[in-house]
């Protein structure tokens, strides 16, 4: 488990920008199967993290079509929120950071770490964009 003064200023860079942060199972399962649309960011202490996946979130929300809720939760530090996350990823692999967004409580669009790592903020809010388009 990471230590708290390292993870604060990551946990900001979401929650500062109106991500909820989820620290349970119950809260994952009832943002997962809240009524519209919900994007989970699990958030992680990497390189891609913070370069990709976090700029990432937070520039795919400047879209008209956005989803009801956004929210978070943190690899390596809320073992049983990212757990009960994870589960509603599958048939995905576990992987930190990962992007995933749900329409009903049904998963509708997944970026994986290997979709993360190694492309732009830029090309991945591009992404999350085009899936908010069709499926909010």
């Amino acid at each position: 488990m990471y230590p708290e003064e390292l993870v604060k200023p990551m946990r900001a860079d979401l929650t500062n920008f109106g991500f909820e942060e989820l620290h349970t199972a119950d809260a994952v399962e009832s943002s997962i199967k809240k009524e519209g649309t919900t994007l989970v960011v699990v958030n992680s202490v990497c390189g891609c993290a913070a370069a990709n996946a976090r700029p990432a979130a937070k520039m795919s929300l400047e879209n008209d079509k956005r989803p009801t809720n956004a929210v978070t939760v943190f690899a390596g530090v809320d073992k049983e929120a990212v757990n009960a996350a994870r589960a509603h990823m599958a048939p995905f692999p576990p992987s930190s950071p990962c992007i995933a967004l749900f329409k009903d409580g049904e998963l509708v669009h997944m970026l994986e770490r290997h979709h993360i790592e190694g492309r732009s903020a830029d090309m991945i809010a591009e992404n999350l964009t085009d899936a908010y388009n069709s499926f909010c």
